[in-house]
């Protein structure tokens, strides 16, 4: 399918052919959903830690006699039942990451754009360069085209003046192509591909 490409400035510059098989497909929540469970288990850091009877700093001593008290027999004042004791199955430092098939990866890659696309949420342009790093002037940019919340994904190497111009504007992220993943399509409005992102993107699923 062919998709018209703008500049910057909101000029036309022309078309591109997209491939069906990336931008084409019928997008599917549950693989979609099944790639974002995986991103963000992987970011997890998995650090809350609870101390077990065993780690609490308290005395070991029995807490009073076994009989003749007429009260429920105890041991430690460690224990789980107790004020200062240990937590019982509490939550230890642990990875959350689970496996995922590299083939279902970039299966939700495709219909993550796929959706973009179909959602009318996607624009190519020919190039994400700019003249000076000023956040102004691209703010002004993004105005133009109408972009208040974006993904800009650029070529392998990003043009280092956008993307000091574009670091300091709320609800804009810029990645270079390699950077691509789905929790950052979905979390933004609009996705803006420029035409070397998209020579990479049909390079890479070729």
């Amino acid at each position: 399918m062919d998709l018209k490409v703008t500049t910057l400035e909101g000029k036309e510059a022309g078309q591109v052919s997209l491939s069906d098989a990336i931008f084409g497909l019928e997008p599917r929540e549950d693989i979609i959903a099944r790639v974002v469970r995986w991103q963000l288990a992987k970011k997890q850091q998995g650090t809350h830690k609870a101390k077990g009877r065993a780690e609490v700093s308290r005395t070991g001593a029995k807490m009073f006699k076994q009989k003749g008290t007429g009260r429920a027999r105890h041991h430690s004042a460690r224990a789980p039942q107790f004020r200062g004791g240990g937590k019982a199955h509490g939550p230890v430092v642990r990875s959350h990451a689970h496996d995922l098939p590299k083939k279902v990866r970039a299966l939700g890659l495709r219909h993550a754009l796929s959706a973009k696309l179909r959602a009318e949420e996607l624009i190519i342009v020919d190039n994400l360069v700019a003249a000076e790093a000023k956040t102004k002037t691209l703010t002004g940019a993004f105005a133009t085209l109408g972009l208040t919340n974006a993904l800009f994904i650029g070529g392998v190497e990003l043009d280092s003046n956008f993307k000091l111009a574009a670091q300091n504007i709320p609800n804009v992220d810029v990645l270079p192509v390699q950077g691509i993943n789905v929790y950052d399509i979905l979390r933004r409005g609009k996705l803006v591909l420029s035409k070397a992102a998209v020579e990479a993107l049909e390079e890479r699923f070729k």
